[in-house]
């Protein structure tokens, strides 16, 4: 019985440089998670992959069979690991997510991936409504810098405002060193 899973949501080629939308911090979050990835491998947790497909080719990333929107090999899942594809922002949307997790009885979950301002934030919201306790691991997210009436928000602070976000009412939100150092038992 597994009653904890790491999720790990778009950790993807278009989000890298050289893709069609690039974050700030893609390589250093992406070498975050796969720390983590490593350590919920060995401590055998349910590892779940989730990867983003928009269902047209017109979209700006992620387009459908596409290079850019295959799981980046930073965080390539294994054989045994469960990849789930989404077409909405939310990962537990029309997906098979919930199910999975309940499945194998899950009742804590730790989210690592990107868009920190919008796919992470869905699922961890999605997460703590549902009733798992969430934790997000913050270093090992990524984002970019956003525009709203003309003012640029930088990657940083749109990163930070949704971890405190996230951290005033949804989830733990802790860097990879103290995750990797708190034991679990």
């Amino acid at each position: 019985m597994t009653q904890h899973a790491l999720i790990v949501i778009d950790i993807q080629n278009d989000y890298f440089p050289g893709g069609k939308w690039p974050l700030d911090g893609a390589e250093a979050a992406a070498d975050n998670a796969a720390r983590v990835l490593a350590a919920a491998r060995a401590r055998n947790d349910l590892v779940i992959h989730v990867r983003h497909e928009f269902e047209s080719a017109d979209a700006p990333f992620f387009t459908p069979g596409s290079e850019g929107a295959q799981i980046h090999p930073k965080a390539e899942n294994r054989t045994d690991e469960p990849v789930i594809l989404k077409h909405r922002v939310n990962a537990f949307l029309n997906t098979e997510l919930k199910t999975l997790l309940d499945d194998h009885q899950v009742s804590a979950i730790t989210l690592i991936g990107s868009m920190s301002h919008m796919c992470i934030d869905s699922a961890a919201r999605a997460a703590a409504d549902f009733g798992f306790a969430t934790t997000v691991i913050h270093d090992a997210c990524a984002t970019r810098a956003l525009v709203f009436n003309d003012v640029t928000v930088p990657a940083a602070q749109v990163h930070a405002a949704y971890m405190a976000s996230l951290a005033f009412g949804y989830a733990q939100v802790v860097s990879t060193a103290e995750y990797l150092d708190t034991p679990r038992g």
